[in-house]
């Protein structure tokens, strides 16, 4: 794609995955043996793939630097037990980071190994802090919401309530005038395409952005979603207290260590991997779409295509641009609405619109 070479892809953009990993392998309904193809970003959701036994997880990336992280990542997994794992990558308290470095240094690739060595500080303060989105929630969480809200009011908000009480809590105690406005504000086009993600990621986005995502939150923070939520804790806080992500959970982490092999990378674009790799079945495909304007999302979606098995699952997210592959190949591709909107009642990725599932049936 010709808009990825004016985007900047030599400093890590996300060192988590800001969407719902549980809602992604819901939607792709994965089966012991099958390939998945995942785009990497901070890498949780490909390691999520693991727990369904797959043959092979390619992560795909055309940013370097986020491989180089989920290639750190692996090797902790590797190498750590899930306590030395939280501790490593910050999602808890850690005061040998580099000591545990070393002992994974014999594992990385040497371009993966030095690109650590030259961001020890990033080590320092833990993986999951380290990159531009999460530097982005952290000033929202630290300098904004403060003169909004206290943490006696954000730790009231995502106690645990029914959904009654949910709803009214947001309504007549959060959502105040600084709320909407600050809001609005922070998250609007011009502030998000400086502090958070690229300007270019905007050009096909046509609506307005501040009191889009507003609208999106504020549907989140009035239902049960906004409990037991850890993308949310991270937005309101700045980290993820004992809401850890899908992947890190007692029930996953030792599937995932058990399956951690199968986990590949590639650094380039998803249609490329497929040259090197061969078809899939499963296809995580984020929010790629989103960034593409309509000749490249039709000429992508049919690379896509063939690169998929008979049967083969999509899914992938609408974040402001709609995008759905069976609008353009209605013959060959599936759309399952049902599904799909069942998921995104539950997806705590509150700012997303749609969550898309497609089946190829060529």
């Amino acid at each position: 794609m010709a808009k990825l070479k004016h985007i900047r892809h030599d400093y890590l953009r996300y060192a988590n995955v800001w969407e719902d990993a549980a809602v992604l392998v819901e939607g792709l309904q994965p089966r012991p043996g099958e390939r998945h193809l995942s785009i990497a970003s901070g890498g949780d959701n490909a390691f999520m793939m693991l727990t369904t036994d797959p043959s092979l997880v390619v992560a795909v990336d055309v940013n370097l630097p986020q491989l180089h992280l989920c290639r750190l990542k692996q090797a902790a997994i590797k190498a750590f037990d899930r306590t030395q794992y939280l501790e490593f990558v910050g999602f808890r308290a850690c005061s040998n980071r580099r000591e545990l470095f070393e002992v994974l240094a014999h594992q990385l690739p040497p371009d993966t190994l030095e690109f650590w060595r030259d961001q020890l500080d990033l080590l320092d303060r833990g993986l999951i802090q380290s990159g531009k989105f999460e530097r982005y929630f952290r000033i929202f969480a630290h300098w904004i919401l403060p003169f909004i809200h206290t943490k006696r009011d954000v730790r009231d908000l995502l106690a645990a309530k029914s959904e009654t009480a949910q709803a009214a809590y947001y309504h007549q105690h959060w959502n105040t005038w600084r709320w909407r406005l600050l809001f609005k504000l922070f998250f609007s086009k011009t502030v998000m395409g400086w502090a958070g993600r690229d300007p270019a990621f905007f050009d096909e986005v046509k609506v307005d952005v501040g009191p889009h995502i507003f609208q999106k939150a504020e549907n989140c923070l009035s239902s049960l979603r906004a409990q037991n939520n850890h993308i949310l804790t991270f937005n309101l806080s700045g980290h993820f207290g004992e809401t850890l992500p899908d992947y890190v959970q007692p029930q996953h982490y030792d599937r995932i260590k058990a399956n951690i092999e199968h986990l590949h990378f590639h650094h380039g674009l998803a249609e490329s991997a497929m040259a090197e790799w061969g078809k899939f079945d499963c296809f995580n495909l984020s929010n790629i779409f989103e960034y593409m304007d309509a000749p490249t999302f039709k000429a992508v979606a049919e690379q896509m295509m063939s690169g998929a098995n008979p049967g083969a699952r999509f899914a992938y997210w609408n974040l402001m641009v709609p995008r759905n592959m069976a609008d353009l190949y209605p013959t060959t591709v599936s759309y399952r609405p049902e599904l799909s909107s069942e998921l995104e009642q539950k997806d705590r990725g509150f700012f997303y619109n749609k969550f898309i599932v497609n089946t190829y049936t060529p």
